[in-house]
């Protein structure tokens, strides 16, 4: 996976669905926190090795949700995804267009436990922050402390 995540930022991580439920080789769309994320399983078929990858599911190209039923391929040992629409094919590590060096797709971290995948939103320290400082003045309000 080659999302990087910001210096002072968080991880919230969201469940989309269970890896069980996705056919290996082929991928499935999921609302993720009000985001549409296709999710790909893929073996490898030398080694057995699994791995899940997560874009957003719109195509940039045609502003339809169908990525997550595009067709599945390898370039030169990079994965990607070919969108059922005009066929421009996305990189599943990083999400850039291998048609069109301008374009690219949002990639999603991803991580597995019990069968579950879930989905990684990074969440600005800014933002962690002023959760926190929202959650610490609620309390004080309700213990008449400000």
């Amino acid at each position: 996976m080659s999302a990087t995540v910001a210096p002072l930022s968080a991880v919230r991580w969201l469940y989309a669905c269970r890896r069980s439920d996705i056919v290996a080789n082929t991928g499935a769309a999921a609302l993720v926190g009000g985001r549409q994320v296709a999710l790909f399983r893929l073996l490898d078929p030398h080694t057995g090795e699994e791995h899940i990858h997560a874009l957003d599911n719109i195509d940039p190209f045609s502003g339809a949700a169908v990525l997550a039923r595009g067709l599945l391929g390898d370039a030169s040992g990079e994965p990607y995804v070919a969108s059922p629409m005009y066929k421009q094919r996305f990189a599943l590590r990083d999400g850039r267009c291998l048609d069109d060096t301008g374009v690219a797709v949002q990639v999603h971290l991803v991580r597995v436990v019990d069968d579950w995948i879930l989905v990684g939103r990074v969440v600005a320290a800014a933002d962690v922050l002023a959760a926190r400082a929202g959650d610490l003045m609620a309390t004080a309000c309700e213990t008449g402390r400000t």
